[in-house]
């Protein structure tokens, strides 16, 4: 469960973040204002926005290690699946739904795979040195993020600096499966200028992902992240952000095969500026992502995925209760699969009007319109609202339409069919409420439901060419329903003890058959207790049941529960040693059938801020 924290949120969309802070910048701290946070065209507290959103903050995510992924496990309403420990394939599950549903930005920047057979991230190379927070927007965002947000959106924030002159933050870790990492970041800020530089590197020998043999499977990869930004004028400020990795990851090719091994790279890069006209201020990005991967014993060997984005926004009050944001943007992705390419481009415009029209309402409406290159063009809208009952309780809901766009590799690859494919397209809704204990804590209860048809799948029929034996992408007559309750909450026992925990209910279908690899219960617990003025302990427990897998004939994996400790002690007030144990019974469990999780593994680390 994450732990809110006082920290300033960047206001992302989908051409990424202005810079919104109050700064005094004559004292070593910045003063911030009230926490900003993602999930729309427009800036809005996370008290008060009608989207549901969660977020892990940068002690959330050491706490759990150097895999993201498992931070946002313990997310509600978020599951994950891997083939196997560190830098294997992880799929991230919102509400239910995977990967392909799922949008990702790093700082911005939209990091989805266009060369893969449908356009989705592997959470299982990302590491967490250089991050500093893990937002999860949940439900349909189309109308902001336009494809591949049917699910939700996970944005990922790099360290930036937050105290004026030279600062950051150093951290080396060792553990089980002999796993080393370390990462530097450092930066400067001041009234005219920010620089952020962070510079990791992980390795570990690893452990078989298949249960048919013993091979160990390692990974290695190297990171940097970069963001700068100059403000010109008191109207104009320029900028760029970026990040590049480099990495290999073993895998157990089949149960006959362990010998796979995969390259990686990845660069992205992001040039913007920032115009402030009266009360208006005005955005200008270009982004670029690439992902070069290298499969020597795969079917396919070279995958060479591109995208390139333009994006403008507008941002102003319309009156004092009345804020009205718009934009338009373009994008265009490349392919290449072993010499092969395939692109095709995208315009869109959007919109959104956000009113307050006292302290206890906030309603958002939003509206996007997608003209694709390949296809007809494709209306998506959200509208969020929530309403203040009190100072303490919260009612949240919203409403949102969405699709998925065919992937170059569905439209063109060697299994396109004959037959041109059409956007996948989903409705969704959630309702939830919120309950504050004032500096004590807060509970909260959501309920969510969402429908996907016009479904994209493989099988055979008349669309599919003589040569393609084995079958075809076509579209299906389908329909894939979700729908649960998230719970969540957090509370200060003592002074000095606090309990959160999350549970998620989830119901997934296609046309009435369970989906795979979705917990039905899925129940974290996390106990935190400072036992003196420097030393800091922790108990997290993870219960996961009624999980289905296979192919064809689904079959249940074993339900589990795994308990973790963690331990942190301040040596000075910029310094701390932690170490923890994860899966302290050393319990066998599967979130894929028939790959490992990891046993019983013991970290400890050290880190040190200046």
């Amino acid at each position: 469960m994450a732990r809110l924290t006082a920290k300033l949120l960047l206001c992302s969309t989908l051409v990424a973040p202005s810079f919104v802070a109050a700064q005094d910048l004559g004292g070593s701290v910045i003063e911030l204002e009230d926490i900003v946070v993602f999930g729309g065209l427009l800036p809005t507290n996370l008290d008060t926005t009608g989207a549901t959103i969660d977020i892990a903050d940068s002690d959330d995510i050491q706490r759990e290690g150097l895999g993201a992924a498992a931070a946002l496990d313990t997310l509600p309403g978020v599951a994950v699946s891997a083939n196997g420990g560190l830098g294997g394939s992880a799929t991230v599950r919102i509400r239910g739904l995977s990967g392909p549903y799922v949008g990702v930005r790093v700082d911005g920047i939209d990091v989805t795979d266009p060369s893969g057979p449908q356009t989705a991230f592997n959470f299982g190379t990302l590491t967490t040195g250089s991050l500093d927070r893990l937002a999860v927007v949940k439900g349909t965002q189309s109308a902001i993020y336009g494809s591949e947000a049917i699910a939700g959106v996970v944005e990922v924030e790099s360290w930036r600096p937050e105290v004026s002159g030279f600062s950051g933050k150093a951290q080396a870790e060792l553990g089980s499966f002999e796993t080393r990492g370390a990462n530097l970041s450092f930066g400067y800020l001041d009234d005219r200028a920010e620089l952020a530089v962070s510079l990791g590197r992980v390795t570990s020998e690893g452990f078989s992902a298949r249960k048919s043999d013993d091979e160990n499977d390692g990974f290695e990869q190297s990171m940097v992240n970069l963001f700068a930004a100059y403000q010109i004028s008191d109207a104009i400020r320029v900028g760029v952000n970026g990040f590049w990795s480099d990495g290999s990851a073993e895998f157990d090719r089949s149960d006959f095969d362990p010998s796979g091994e995969i390259d990686e790279t990845r660069r992205g890069m992001r040039l913007f500026g920032e115009v402030q006209t009266g009360a208006w201020s005005h955005e200008l990005s270009f982004s670029r992502y690439e992902i070069d991967r290298f499969d020597a014993g795969g079917f396919t060997r070279d995958f060479l995925g591109e995208r390139d984005t333009v994006a403008y926004l507008a941002q102003g009050d319309v009156s004092s209760t009345v804020s009205l944001a718009f934009g338009a943007d373009w994008n265009e992705e490349r392919a290449e699969l072993d010499g092969q390419s395939y692109d095709a481009s995208n315009s869109a415009a959007f919109a959104e009007i956000k009113a307050t029209p006292n302290d206890a309402v906030e309603l958002s409406l939003t509206l996007r319109y997608d003209d694709y290159s390949d296809f007809d063009g494709q209306f998506s809208g959200r509208a969020a609202l929530s309403y203040q009952l009190n100072d303490a309780t919260t009612i949240r809901a919203s409403l949102g339409t969405g699709y998925r766009a065919p992937s170059l590799y569905e439209r063109f690859g060697p299994y396109a069919g004959s037959t041109p494919l059409d956007p996948e397209e989903s409705l969704s809704f959630d309702l939830g409420i919120e309950h504050s204990y004032g500096d004590r804590g807060s509970v909260k209860a959501t309920l969510f439901w969402a429908e996907i048809d016009n479904l994209i799948g493989f099988g055979s029929g008349p669309n599919c060419l003589p040569s393609q034996a084995f079958g075809c992408y076509i579209q299906t007559d389908g329909k894939t329903e979700t729908r649960g309750l998230e719970l969540s909450g957090s509370y200060a026992l003592t002074d000095r003890v606090r309990l959160s925990g999350a549970y998620t209910l989830t119901n997934t279908e296609n046309d009435g058959n369970r989906v795979v690899r979705v917990p039905r219960h899925d129940l974290s617990l996390a106990l935190e207790a400072d036992i003196t003025d420097r030393l800091e302990v922790g108990v997290n427990m993870t219960r996961v049941a009624d999980t289905l897998d296979g192919f064809g004939t689904l079959t249940a994996l074993d339900d589990y529960t795994v308990w973790d400790v963690s331990a942190r002690y301040a040596i000075t007030d910029s310094a701390s040693i932690y170490g923890a144990i994860d899966n302290v019974g050393d319990v066998s469990y599967e979130t894929v059938s028939g790959f490992n999780a990891p046993e019983r593994t013991i970290r400890f680390g050290v880190e040190t801020s200046f």
